[in-house]
């Protein structure tokens, strides 16, 4: 696996530096860039669907899984063998070179659960399709196991910078974040790690965040960037979209700070226009996540994307392009593993719990109707 090392050490005032000049003249720069280590006219397409929706302990404020908060999301139980390969099937039809597959989960158990998922890795692994899982934390063992049922990458975003993580986020630490980062590493797969912009962060908030992805050697093969949909339900239900100029900031300065990086335009393109899409990949983005729905939350159609592709003159990339197809390891033995103890902040967030006790009401009245 050709994983590139760090060439620049970054500062705080250096990426802000770059996210603050005149929006063109940064979008010629990350563009050049781009150029420089990227194909500017192929795309990757990923297709990401949730095998396991809903019912998730953590309380981050921006998310409809919660169990905590009253959402229009239905708790699911895990996807079977078989839908999973039938929509591994069209993923690869349609053009997606890359399969994620997303539980919510605080953190992976090894139970027969989780032996399932490692069957359903198996299962897209032999559709040759790049497998990418985000379960949550995963211990060395756990990631060692994904990856000898062929997991290709693994996601575990950041979401923020870690000063405003404790703004959003009191279930888990932000050191449970770069530790699972650091287990998945160590299993020899790639990471794809980002965030979401939007969430009330400042600009310094941004910009550490990409600080700490710069820091991490290797640093990611792909960097999602997310724009918040705030869902109804949620404490960040009544945050304003972000606009698309801040979009193509975000991107072109991640490009610029991670020049190998895999940059991708994630959640919240419903509320891009096409132009301001095209804006992105001028800027540097060249992967998207494909489907009409991102776990919860809306997405453009697929079709939609494809003609656009098209009109632009944008190649969709082919699965196992950067890097080579992962091995499958069959009957491993794996010694007994300590119990990874993840950590549980002390803090509480006022805005989380204010929508936890909402919750509660609701689900109070509506028992009381039945």
């Amino acid at each position: 696996m050709n994983m590139k090392q760090n060439e620049k050490v970054w500062t705080t005032e250096e990426i802000i530096e770059i996210y603050n000049r005149p929006l063109l003249d940064l979008v010629f720069e990350a563009a050049s860039v781009h150029r420089k280590y990227h194909d500017p006219n192929k795309i990757q397409v990923s297709t990401l669907i949730s095998i396991k929706t809903g019912g998730c302990s953590e309380d981050c404020a921006y998310c409809p899984q919660a169990a905590r908060y009253f959402t229009d999301v239905e708790t699911n139980e895990l996807l079977s063998v078989k839908q999973v390969e039938v929509a591994a099937k069209r993923a690869k039809m349609l053009g997606s070179s890359r399969l994620c597959m997303g539980a919510a989960w605080r953190s992976v158990k090894d139970n027969a659960d989780f032996d399932h998922v490692l069957d359903l890795v198996k299962t897209v692994h032999d559709q040759d399709l790049e497998v990418c899982c985000t379960l949550g934390m995963v211990s060395e063992q756990q990631a060692q196991k994904l990856a000898d049922a062929g997991l290709y990458a693994y996601n575990h975003n950041l979401d923020s910078s870690e000063e405003f993580y404790k703004e959003i986020i009191s279930t888990r630490g932000y050191e449970d974040r770069l530790k699972t980062l650091e287990n998945v590493r160590k299993a020899n797969m790639t990471i794809c790690s980002g965030g979401i912009i939007g969430m009330g962060e400042s600009v310094e908030d941004r910009c550490n965040m990409l600080l700490t992805l710069s820091q991490l050697n290797p640093q990611p093969e792909s960097v999602p960037i997310n724009a918040l949909v705030a869902v109804e339900g949620t404490p960040l239900e009544e945050q304003e979209t972000v606009e698309i100029w801040e979009m193509i900031r975000m991107v072109a300065t991640t490009r610029i700070v991670l020049p190998h990086t895999t940059v991708r335009l994630s959640a919240g393109r419903t509320n891009m226009t096409k132009e301001g899409q095209v804006f992105c990949f001028m800027a540097g983005a060249s992967s998207i996540f494909a489907g009409d729905k991102l776990l919860t939350t809306p997405n453009p159609d697929i079709f939609e994307d494809l003609a656009l592709f098209e009109k632009i003159g944008m190649n969709v990339q082919q699965p196992y392009e950067k890097h080579a197809k992962p091995e499958r390891v069959e009957g491993k033995t794996y010694e007994n593993e300590e119990t990874v103890k993840w950590s549980r902040p002390a803090h509480k967030i006022e805005a989380n719990e204010k929508y936890k006790a909402l919750a509660k009401e609701k689900r109070t009245e509506l028992k009381n109707q039945d």
